[in-house]
């Protein structure tokens, strides 16, 4: 089960990593092992696959304010998973966890030390598990990875590792994504609250789902639709999203000290041939770059974990 920022996707993958769609919970075949679930916040404790209990749903549940469009969503379709196919085990894969080699110096944020120490702020990144798919579909030593759909991030592998990537404490650091703002100066958030032009529930509602291309455009966050649009601000929109995308790659270039290939994945990156030129070219100051386009496949990754797990 895929239950992400825009969709909710069911596939039944067997043992030799081959997978199929399933439409609904009426539709999954007979004798399956377990269910994987992808969770994208995992918090400070949960580094690995872990089978569900109410333990851990009660500490998903709690990190769900961290990640309203994501944990809260998968903690509801885990409720409709487990009334549907209640003789199997649960097992939580978190897309956090991939990240958990990144080095101290790229996790670390500039604040008072008892915001790291006692309230376990750092930089977590997200879409693990596609990044681990794309690493292994393109096994270089210093890679980049854009994953590029409803949520947006670029990250650095170094021999299969993460390293350093744009999504932080939680998916709405980085880059511009379809109704995310990614990155933008604190202080903006600061200013609307102190001259009460806004309340903190406004602000929190236009960063996750009002800004981003569809702020940008005022039209939409979909690319395809941002594509076929002549208007300035659509143009705009794509503008920025790419030149903004084009400059995490160099930052993670930075990082590897160099790049063997660059990824593109998720649904954006994956179909959208517009954004990937534009980005490359922003990036033609590096030389000639190995460019691949690997369909995520998400659901494979977590059902291996699961499968390891429960075995």
């Amino acid at each position: 089960m895929n239950s992400g920022s825009t969709s909710l996707k069911l596939s039944a993958v067997d043992g030799e990593g081959t997978s199929s769609p399933v439409e609904s919970f009426e539709g999954v075949p007979p004798g399956i092992a377990g269910v994987a679930h992808r969770i994208v916040h995992g918090g400070p404790r949960f580094r690995e696959a872990v089978v569900i209990d109410a333990g851990v749903e009660r500490e998903l549940s709690a990190l769900s304010e961290l990640v309203p469009l994501h944990n809260a969503p998968a903690l509801a379709a885990l409720a409709r998973a487990r009334r549907a196919l209640p003789g199997v085990q649960h097992v939580a894969v978190f897309d956090t966890a991939f990240h958990a080699t990144i080095p101290d110096e790229a996790s670390t944020y500039a604040v008072p030390s008892r915001w790291r120490e006692e309230w376990d702020i750092r930089r977590y990144g997200f879409h693990g598990l596609s990044v681990a798919w794309a690493a292994e579909q393109v096994p270089v030593p210093r890679l980049v990875v854009c994953h590029l759909g409803g949520g947006c991030s670029v990250t650095a592998v170094r021999d299969g590792r993460s390293v350093d990537t744009t999504m932080g404490f939680t998916p709405l650091e980085g880059v511009p994504m379809a109704t995310r703002a990614g990155s933008i100066d604190p202080a903006i958030v600061l200013h609307l609250i102190r001259t009460g032009k806004l309340e903190l529930p406004e602000v929190e509602i236009a960063l996750e789902r009002e800004s981003g291309l569809l702020g940008l455009s005022g039209v939409s966050g979909r690319v395809e639709e941002l594509e076929r649009s002549n208007d300035p601000a659509a143009r705009l929109a794509l503008s920025v999203f790419t030149y903004r995308v084009a400059g995490a790659v160099g930052a993670m270039a930075v990082a590897l000290g160099g790049i063997d290939a660059l990824v593109f994945t998720g649904g954006v990156g994956e179909h959208s041939a517009r954004v990937r030129d534009e980005i490359c070219a922003r990036l033609a100051f590096l030389g000639a770059l190995r460019v691949e386009v690997v369909d995520a496949r998400e659901d494979v990754v977590a059902a291996r974990a699961a499968r390891e797990l429960l075995a």
